[in-house]
Protein backbone atom coordinates (compact mmCIF):
# COMPACT_ATOMS: atom_id res chain seq x y z
CA UNK A 1 0.00 0.00 0.00
CA UNK A 2 1.36 3.38 -0.98
CA UNK A 3 2.05 5.68 1.95
CA UNK A 4 0.87 9.28 1.87
CA UNK A 5 3.61 11.85 2.23
CA UNK A 6 4.83 15.32 1.32
CA UNK A 7 6.66 16.05 -1.90
CA UNK A 8 9.18 18.24 -0.04
CA UNK A 9 10.37 18.33 3.56
CA UNK A 10 9.80 22.09 3.78
CA UNK A 11 6.04 21.87 3.30
CA UNK A 12 5.22 20.26 6.69
CA UNK A 13 7.57 22.75 8.36
CA UNK A 14 5.76 25.65 6.73
CA UNK A 15 2.41 24.21 7.79
CA UNK A 16 3.56 23.87 11.39
CA UNK A 17 5.32 27.24 11.51
CA UNK A 18 2.23 29.41 12.31
CA UNK A 19 1.24 27.19 15.24
CA UNK A 20 4.83 27.05 16.50
CA UNK A 21 5.06 30.84 16.33
CA UNK A 22 1.83 31.21 18.30
CA UNK A 23 3.10 28.82 21.00
CA UNK A 24 6.47 30.59 21.15
CA UNK A 25 4.97 34.10 21.35
CA UNK A 26 2.08 33.43 23.72
CA UNK A 27 3.55 30.68 25.92
CA UNK A 28 7.32 30.21 25.86
CA UNK A 29 8.25 33.89 25.73
CA UNK A 30 5.90 34.95 28.59
CA UNK A 31 6.99 31.91 30.64
CA UNK A 32 10.67 32.78 30.17
CA UNK A 33 9.96 36.42 31.02
CA UNK A 34 8.08 35.37 34.19
CA UNK A 35 10.98 33.15 35.32
CA UNK A 36 13.46 35.99 34.74
CA UNK A 37 11.29 38.60 36.50
CA UNK A 38 10.81 36.37 39.54
CA UNK A 39 14.46 36.94 40.51
CA UNK A 40 14.15 40.73 40.53
CA UNK A 41 12.49 43.41 42.59
CA UNK A 42 11.06 45.68 39.93
CA UNK A 43 10.09 49.31 40.14
CA UNK A 44 6.31 49.57 39.58
CA UNK A 45 6.85 52.49 37.18
CA UNK A 46 9.43 50.63 35.11
CA UNK A 47 12.45 52.78 36.04
CA UNK A 48 14.66 49.89 37.09
CA UNK A 49 14.98 46.52 38.77
CA UNK A 50 17.14 45.00 41.50
CA UNK A 51 18.34 41.41 41.53
CA UNK A 52 17.14 39.69 44.73
CA UNK A 53 17.71 36.03 43.87
CA UNK A 54 15.26 33.67 45.58
CA UNK A 55 13.90 36.30 47.95
CA UNK A 56 10.54 36.47 46.18
CA UNK A 57 10.14 32.71 46.54
CA UNK A 58 11.18 32.58 50.20
CA UNK A 59 8.77 35.40 50.97
CA UNK A 60 5.90 33.42 49.44
CA UNK A 61 6.68 30.22 51.33
CA UNK A 62 6.66 32.12 54.63
CA UNK A 63 3.56 34.19 53.82
CA UNK A 64 0.48 33.20 55.83
CA UNK A 65 -1.79 34.90 53.28
CA UNK A 66 -0.28 32.99 50.36
CA UNK A 67 -0.62 29.65 52.16
CA UNK A 68 -4.26 30.49 52.95
CA UNK A 69 -4.93 31.22 49.26
CA UNK A 70 -3.14 27.98 48.28
CA UNK A 71 -5.31 25.91 50.65
CA UNK A 72 -8.47 27.52 49.32
CA UNK A 73 -7.32 26.87 45.74
CA UNK A 74 -6.92 23.15 46.47
CA UNK A 75 -10.36 22.97 48.10
CA UNK A 76 -11.94 25.04 45.33
CA UNK A 77 -10.38 22.89 42.59
CA UNK A 78 -11.45 19.61 44.21
CA UNK A 79 -15.05 20.72 44.79
CA UNK A 80 -15.54 22.32 41.37
CA UNK A 81 -14.00 19.35 39.57
CA UNK A 82 -15.96 16.75 41.54
CA UNK A 83 -19.39 18.38 41.29
CA UNK A 84 -18.90 19.40 37.65
CA UNK A 85 -18.11 15.82 36.66
CA UNK A 86 -20.67 14.18 38.95
CA UNK A 87 -23.61 16.36 37.89
CA UNK A 88 -22.67 16.14 34.21
CA UNK A 89 -22.46 12.35 34.38
CA UNK A 90 -25.84 12.19 36.14
CA UNK A 91 -27.49 14.43 33.53
CA UNK A 92 -25.85 12.50 30.68
CA UNK A 93 -27.15 9.18 32.00
CA UNK A 94 -30.65 10.63 32.31
CA UNK A 95 -30.45 12.25 28.86
CA UNK A 96 -29.37 8.96 27.34
CA UNK A 97 -32.63 7.42 28.58
CA UNK A 98 -34.97 10.28 27.63
CA UNK A 99 -37.36 9.34 24.83
CA UNK A 100 -39.73 12.30 24.66
CA UNK A 101 -38.38 15.83 24.51
CA UNK A 102 -34.78 14.62 24.25
CA UNK A 103 -33.62 17.53 22.07
CA UNK A 104 -35.21 20.11 24.37
CA UNK A 105 -33.68 18.45 27.43
CA UNK A 106 -30.20 18.46 25.90
CA UNK A 107 -30.50 22.03 24.63
CA UNK A 108 -31.47 23.34 28.07
CA UNK A 109 -28.40 21.67 29.56
CA UNK A 110 -25.97 22.71 26.82
CA UNK A 111 -26.83 26.38 26.25
CA UNK A 112 -24.72 27.51 29.24
CA UNK A 113 -21.65 26.38 27.25
CA UNK A 114 -21.94 29.59 25.20
CA UNK A 115 -21.80 31.83 28.30
CA UNK A 116 -18.40 33.43 28.94
CA UNK A 117 -16.98 33.15 32.51
CA UNK A 118 -17.39 36.90 33.28
CA UNK A 119 -21.01 36.73 32.09
CA UNK A 120 -21.58 33.63 34.23
CA UNK A 121 -20.10 35.54 37.17
CA UNK A 122 -22.42 38.47 36.49
CA UNK A 123 -25.44 36.15 36.41
CA UNK A 124 -24.27 34.71 39.72
CA UNK A 125 -23.93 38.26 41.04
CA UNK A 126 -27.58 38.89 40.20
CA UNK A 127 -28.79 35.57 41.61
CA UNK A 128 -26.87 35.96 44.89
CA UNK A 129 -27.52 39.68 45.36
CA UNK A 130 -28.14 40.15 49.08
CA UNK A 131 -30.89 42.74 48.51
CA UNK A 132 -33.11 41.22 45.82
CA UNK A 133 -31.32 38.10 44.53
CA UNK A 134 -33.71 35.11 44.24
CA UNK A 135 -31.20 32.65 45.69
CA UNK A 136 -30.40 35.00 48.59
CA UNK A 137 -34.13 35.33 49.30
CA UNK A 138 -34.41 31.54 49.26
CA UNK A 139 -31.56 31.22 51.74
CA UNK A 140 -33.13 33.87 54.00
CA UNK A 141 -36.36 31.86 54.00
CA UNK A 142 -34.38 29.01 55.60
CA UNK A 143 -32.60 31.36 58.03
CA UNK A 144 -29.32 31.84 56.16
CA UNK A 145 -28.41 35.52 55.88
CA UNK A 146 -26.37 35.24 52.67
CA UNK A 147 -23.97 38.18 52.14
CA UNK A 148 -21.98 37.94 48.93
CA UNK A 149 -18.71 39.86 48.97
CA UNK A 150 -18.83 40.33 52.74
CA UNK A 151 -18.83 36.89 54.30
CA UNK A 152 -15.88 34.65 53.34
CA UNK A 153 -17.86 31.40 53.34
CA UNK A 154 -20.82 32.87 51.44
CA UNK A 155 -18.58 34.27 48.71
CA UNK A 156 -16.71 30.98 48.41
CA UNK A 157 -20.03 29.11 48.13
CA UNK A 158 -21.20 31.41 45.32
CA UNK A 159 -17.88 31.04 43.48
CA UNK A 160 -18.09 27.25 43.59
CA UNK A 161 -21.76 27.11 42.55
CA UNK A 162 -21.31 29.45 39.57
CA UNK A 163 -18.09 27.73 38.46
CA UNK A 164 -19.78 24.32 38.56
CA UNK A 165 -22.84 25.63 36.70
CA UNK A 166 -20.59 27.05 33.98
CA UNK A 167 -18.64 23.81 33.46
CA UNK A 168 -21.38 21.16 33.66
CA UNK A 169 -22.57 21.58 30.02
CA UNK A 170 -19.09 20.88 28.60
CA UNK A 171 -18.75 17.69 30.62
CA UNK A 172 -22.33 16.74 29.76
CA UNK A 173 -21.59 16.86 26.02
CA UNK A 174 -18.57 14.56 26.33
CA UNK A 175 -20.24 12.11 28.72
CA UNK A 176 -23.34 11.89 26.54
CA UNK A 177 -21.20 11.24 23.46
CA UNK A 178 -19.32 8.54 25.36
CA UNK A 179 -22.54 6.87 26.48
CA UNK A 180 -23.99 6.88 22.98
CA UNK A 181 -20.79 5.34 21.57
CA UNK A 182 -21.19 2.21 23.71
CA UNK A 183 -22.34 -0.62 21.38
CA UNK A 184 -25.92 -1.73 21.76
CA UNK A 185 -24.77 -5.36 21.89
CA UNK A 186 -22.72 -4.63 25.01
CA UNK A 187 -25.72 -3.05 26.72
CA UNK A 188 -27.96 -5.97 25.86
CA UNK A 189 -25.39 -8.46 27.14
CA UNK A 190 -25.06 -6.47 30.38
CA UNK A 191 -28.85 -6.45 30.74
CA UNK A 192 -28.94 -10.24 30.50
CA UNK A 193 -26.05 -10.60 32.94
CA UNK A 194 -27.38 -8.25 35.62
CA UNK A 195 -30.85 -6.77 36.01
CA UNK A 196 -29.72 -4.12 38.50
CA UNK A 197 -29.31 -0.81 36.67
CA UNK A 198 -26.91 0.51 39.31
CA UNK A 199 -24.67 -2.55 39.12
CA UNK A 200 -24.70 -2.45 35.30
CA UNK A 201 -23.62 1.16 35.37
CA UNK A 202 -20.67 0.67 37.73
CA UNK A 203 -19.57 -2.70 36.31
CA UNK A 204 -20.03 -2.04 32.58
CA UNK A 205 -20.87 1.55 31.64
CA UNK A 206 -18.56 3.45 33.95
CA UNK A 207 -15.38 1.50 33.01
CA UNK A 208 -16.16 2.07 29.33
CA UNK A 209 -16.39 5.81 30.06
CA UNK A 210 -12.96 5.81 31.75
CA UNK A 211 -11.04 7.38 28.81
CA UNK A 212 -13.62 10.16 28.55
CA UNK A 213 -13.58 10.64 32.30
CA UNK A 214 -9.79 10.84 32.39
CA UNK A 215 -9.77 13.49 29.67
CA UNK A 216 -12.46 15.50 31.48
CA UNK A 217 -10.61 15.17 34.79
CA UNK A 218 -7.59 16.95 33.32
CA UNK A 219 -9.63 19.64 31.56
CA UNK A 220 -11.73 20.30 34.66
CA UNK A 221 -8.73 20.69 36.92
CA UNK A 222 -7.25 23.13 34.40
CA UNK A 223 -10.58 24.95 34.23
CA UNK A 224 -10.80 25.23 38.03
CA UNK A 225 -7.28 26.60 38.30
CA UNK A 226 -7.31 29.08 35.42
CA UNK A 227 -10.58 29.55 33.53
CA UNK A 228 -12.57 30.51 36.64
CA UNK A 229 -10.69 33.81 36.77
CA UNK A 230 -13.58 35.74 35.20
CA UNK A 231 -16.10 34.23 37.63
CA UNK A 232 -13.97 35.06 40.68
CA UNK A 233 -13.19 38.59 39.54
CA UNK A 234 -16.86 39.35 38.89
CA UNK A 235 -18.15 37.87 42.16
CA UNK A 236 -15.47 39.69 44.16
CA UNK A 237 -16.73 42.92 42.54
CA UNK A 238 -13.17 44.00 41.86
CA UNK A 239 -12.51 44.34 45.60
CA UNK A 240 -10.92 41.08 46.82
CA UNK A 241 -10.24 42.34 50.35
CA UNK A 242 -10.71 39.40 52.72
CA UNK A 243 -12.78 37.48 50.19
CA UNK A 244 -11.54 34.09 48.94
CA UNK A 245 -9.44 33.96 45.81
CA UNK A 246 -7.42 31.37 43.93
CA UNK A 247 -3.72 31.40 43.14
CA UNK A 248 -4.16 32.62 39.58
CA UNK A 249 -6.34 35.50 40.76
CA UNK A 250 -3.77 36.43 43.41
CA UNK A 251 -1.14 36.68 40.65
CA UNK A 252 -3.35 39.28 38.99
CA UNK A 253 -4.09 41.16 42.22
CA UNK A 254 -0.46 41.38 43.35
CA UNK A 255 0.93 42.09 39.90
CA UNK A 256 -1.53 44.52 38.37
CA UNK A 257 -3.04 46.11 41.47
CA UNK A 258 -0.24 45.80 44.00
CA UNK A 259 2.45 46.49 41.35
CA UNK A 260 4.57 43.70 42.84
CA UNK A 261 5.74 42.37 39.47
CA UNK A 262 8.58 40.27 40.88
CA UNK A 263 6.37 38.63 43.51
CA UNK A 264 3.55 37.93 41.06
CA UNK A 265 6.06 36.45 38.60
CA UNK A 266 7.32 34.11 41.32
CA UNK A 267 3.72 33.08 42.04
CA UNK A 268 3.09 32.33 38.37
CA UNK A 269 6.25 30.20 38.19
CA UNK A 270 5.20 28.20 41.27
CA UNK A 271 1.73 27.71 39.79
CA UNK A 272 3.24 26.60 36.48
CA UNK A 273 5.46 24.03 38.24
CA UNK A 274 2.53 22.70 40.29
CA UNK A 275 0.36 22.28 37.20
CA UNK A 276 3.20 20.56 35.34
CA UNK A 277 3.79 18.18 38.27
CA UNK A 278 0.07 17.45 38.54
CA UNK A 279 -0.16 16.70 34.81
CA UNK A 280 2.81 14.31 34.96
CA UNK A 281 1.28 12.58 37.98
CA UNK A 282 -2.04 12.16 36.20
CA UNK A 283 -0.55 10.72 33.02
CA UNK A 284 2.01 8.50 34.74
CA UNK A 285 -0.16 7.01 37.49
CA UNK A 286 -3.85 7.51 36.75
CA UNK A 287 -3.72 6.78 33.01
CA UNK A 288 -2.17 3.36 33.71
CA UNK A 289 -5.55 2.32 35.08
CA UNK A 290 -7.37 3.56 31.98
CA UNK A 291 -7.86 1.08 29.16
CA UNK A 292 -8.68 2.32 25.67
CA UNK A 293 -10.62 -0.09 23.47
Amino acid sequence: MKRAGFSTKWLPILLLLPQLLIIAIFFYWPALHAVTSSFYLQDPFGFGQTFVGLENYTHLTSSVEYLKVAKFTVLFTVLVTFFSLALALLFAVKADKVLRGAKTYRTLLMWVYAVAPPVAGFIGLLMFNQTWGPLSDLFKFFGWDFTLGVNYFDTAFAMIVVSVWKQVPVNFIFFLSGLQSIPRSVREAALLDNRSGTRRFWDITFPLLAPTGFFLLITNITYSLFDTFGVIDTLNKGEPGNNPMTLVYKVFVDGFRGNDLGGSSAQSVILMILVLALTVFQFRLIERRIHYT
